[in-house]
């Protein structure tokens, strides 16, 4: 088992502690990040949206390396990591060869932020000396932008997050149909003359 930043426990549990913890298998993870696909995201506040460009960590490998050996974050940027099942609440982050304070909100099923955390860059070359943040909740995706943003944009947990393919829980929910206008019972036995046409006004050819 590689160890990563994104520490499975129940995994580690089940493997020696020099094995889960050696710092030699990361170096696969050394050299250029690999470039991942980017999208769009937003977070629906209580009094606003959020626009964020992300980039999106689907694979494991890609999950693995995250936001290490990265020396800056625009403002308005981060990383989105998705998984195809929900996470366990001790399945957890850590930020070992990690260089930038970061944020992190976990997304729950109803893509709804159900814990926020912020985490701060381990300097140990050890990863067993690096601490561990555990959600303390499911989740089915994680996001995680520069230390800060959250508070400064007024993001909190309850807040939706919506990306292009997630499942559309922060559409507002359609209007309920309007209710068809009650009948007039009285007009049901008029007459013709009743209506405003009488039996001499019909419309006719003239000559």
């Amino acid at each position: 088992m590689i160890p990563t930043r994104r520490l499975i426990l129940a995994g580690l549990a089940a493997l020696p502690l020099s094995l889960a913890l050696s710092p030699a298998p990361l170096l696969a993870t050394e050299g250029e990040p690999p470039t991942l696909e980017t999208l769009p995201l937003v977070i629906h506040g209580e009094a606003r949206r959020h626009a964020f460009t992300v980039e999106v960590a689907r694979t494991i490998p890609e999950r693995s390396r995250g936001l290490m050996e990265r020396d800056h974050l625009d403002e308005e940027a981060g990383m989105l990591f998705l998984y195809r099942d929900a996470q366990s609440p001790r399945n957890g982050f850590w930020m070992y060869r990690t260089r930038i304070p970061l944020d992190i909100a976990f997304i729950g099923e109803d893509e709804r932020i159900a814990a926020i955390r912020t985490m701060l860059p381990c300097a140990s070359d050890q990863p067993s000396a690096c601490p561990v943040t555990y959600p303390g909740v499911p989740y089915r995706a994680a996001l995680e932008v520069n230390a800060g943003t959250f508070e400064r944009l007024g993001i909190a947990e309850g807040d939706c997050v919506s990306w292009p393919g997630s499942a559309g829980h922060c559409l507002p929910a359609p209007a309920p149909a309007p209710a068809p206008a009650p009948e007039d019972p009285s007009l049901d036995d008029a007459r013709p003359d009743e209506a405003g046409l009488d039996e001499g006004s019909a419309s006719r050819p003239m000559g």
